[in-house]
């Protein structure tokens, strides 16, 4: 599997009109955080936009014809969706020893059957292989995007909390789990850190904690306030990064920033009172790195570390505060694709 900063062909979106997700007035505002970000990403690489319906898709034209954005770099894809997480259901695409990328199909589940229905967005990567002509292969397994970080050297980040939860493969043993990410991925060095954020319904996916900078440096999110209902969870994972050697015996290169405000006034859709809001959820383009933006005390020391580490892209700014109310934000919403024109 190729590291994010790996040169794409295209991202795959989904364009929100789930109302459970997005009730009442959320819709029209994460709207146009979607506006925000296909306005800034269409530049670097084409973007392919999954629509639930007719009436989605004449809104969604309607909306960026207004908008600063080349609609031949956008490519509409009028399929039944059930949500926007491409990153959890859209394929994983892995380059065989064939020279050829293949798209790994692993099962979704909606992070454990919590939301239904999901039975759409789990037949997107079967709909991409046939419409594109890419070999595909099911390893028979629940795996969601959101969980896994490659360095594509062979180290892979991912959580105990997700993984190894029962509500994605109770019969599958650690060990198990372990020998398909090296089969499927082509891993061989799997680091296990233990959970995520608080308000993030999705059991506690790496992108909101820890993420590859480099094949052998992680950003990971610290909290500054021992007060904090994420700062022993994150000191956790601290400790356990501190102590990783990766394969060439070299100490991991750690760099860390503070956790943005998580707390809201009111709750989410969930009922949760925290969202998991975190400068790790960024996503690596072409010739970009969307950073999403929530805190002004730390926005600046966000975009500055990326750039330290991603000199030849942009760094790109979003205010993704009504993104990340419905439970992820933009690494979260996009997928990377290769191989296909």
């Amino acid at each position: 599997m190729p590291a994010e900063w790996s040169r794409h062909s295209a991202t795959q979106l989904h364009w929100p009109s789930n109302r459970k997700t997005w009730p009442g007035e959320r819709l029209e505002r994460v709207e146009e955080v979607y506006c925000r970000i296909i306005e800034e990403l269409h530049f670097f690489e084409p973007i392919h936009l999954f629509v639930e319906s007719l009436e989605i898709r004449s809104r969604v034209m309607q909306k960026l014809s207004g908008k600063a954005v080349d609609l031949d770099r956008v490519i509409i894809h009028q399929q039944k969706i059930n949500d926007v997480w491409a990153r959890d259901c859209g394929p994983i695409f892995v380059k065989h020893e064939s020279g050829n990328f293949v798209i790994i199909d692993w099962g979704y589940n909606a992070w454990g059957e919590k939301y239904t229905p999901w039975e759409d967005d789990n037949e997107i990567p079967s709909f991409i292989a046939d419409k594109f002509g890419v070999n595909r292969v099911e390893p028979g397994m629940i795996l969601e995007g959101r969980s896994i970080d490659v360095n594509g050297e062979g180290a892979l980040l991912t959580t105990e909390s997700v993984l190894l939860n029962e509500n994605r493969n109770p019969d599958l043993s650690r060990e198990e789990i372990e020998d398909r990410l090296r089969t499927y991925l082509g891993v061989d060095q799997i680091i296990w850190l233990k959970r995520g954020l608080a308000g993030e319904a999705t059991d506690g996916q790496i992108n909101d904690i820890t993420r590859w900078l480099n094949k052998d440096t992680v950003l990971t999110m610290i909290c500054e306030d021992k007060k904090d209902v994420n700062y022993h969870a994150l000191q956790e994972n601290l400790d356990i990064l501190r102590q990783v050697e990766l394969r060439d015996g070299k100490k991991l290169n750690i760099e860390t920033l503070p956790l943005p405000h998580t707390k809201i006034e009111a709750t989410t859709v969930d009922g949760s009172e925290d969202v998991p809001a975190s400068y790790a959820n960024f996503y690596i383009a072409n010739g970009a790195v969307l950073l999403p933006l929530y805190d002004k005390r730390y926005d600046d020391q966000a975009s500055s570390l990326l750039q330290k580490y991603f000199p030849g892209r942009k760094i790109i700014g979003i205010d993704c505060a009504d993104l990340v109310w419905g439970q992820g934000s933009i690494h979260s919403i996009t997928q990377q694709w290769y191989g296909i024109n």
